[in-house]
């Protein structure tokens, strides 16, 4: 449904529906705030189940990563006894390990993800919380994930809309092509004056 320039896709009403389930669970199951499964299910949301369960995928490693790290960062604040510079440290310390390590296996996709686990963790954690509630974290991280791949599994776009998605992303496309071969014809005229 489309008012002007303010569209209703399908995709948008997904993401609602992903944050209202996430909602409901976590109160059903009393898992206290569902703030990091909320977010990590609007974050894996992709117009069709396909692009959802590849980027799924880089994200649960994403969130793998980012997770670990984070209990890292738990295990070493408690260790200085939660001390402000130590965090402040070690937190980007964190956030470069976590860029490199998703680089170096080629996760590049996942890097967001992963370092958005790092941080929303790392800094929700309140003090004196015990290791199980970093790993409670990281597991709400892999329920919005799943949520948003159960979403796009039984809600998939109609044939028209996904017609015109694809549309949309081949006119970005296209003007994304036409910036590089702008871009290149410049870089290459530059090229010539140096030679000469």
């Amino acid at each position: 449904m489309q008012i002007g320039r303010f569209r209703l896709g399908m995709r948008t009403i997904k993401s609602a529906l992903a944050v209202f389930i996430c909602m409901l669970v976590f109160h059903f199951f009393q898992r206290g705030n569902p703030l990091i499964a909320a977010l990590s299910a609007v974050f894996s949301l992709r117009q069709d189940l396909t692009s959802t369960v590849s980027f799924g995928r880089s994200r649960v490693i994403g969130n793998s990563i980012g997770g670990v790290l984070a209990i890292i960062f738990f295990f070493i604040k408690h260790y200085f006894h939660n001390d402000f510079l130590v965090e402040l440290f070690l937190l980007p310390v964190l956030v470069i390990v976590t860029i490199v390590v998703s680089d170096g296996i080629d996760n590049n996709s996942g890097i967001i993800s992963a370092i958005s686990t790092l941080l929303m963790i790392s800094l929700s954690i309140p003090q004196g919380e015990s290791t199980l509630y970093a790993l409670q974290r990281v597991f709400d991280t892999f329920i919005g994930t799943f949520i948003a791949l159960g979403i796009n599994f039984i809600l998939r776009p109609p044939e028209d809309e996904k017609k015109k998605e694809l549309a949309e992303d081949l006119v970005e496309l296209q003007k994304k092509e036409r910036t590089l071969r702008k871009n290149l014809v410049e870089i290459e005229k530059q090229i010539e004056k140096q030679k000469k």
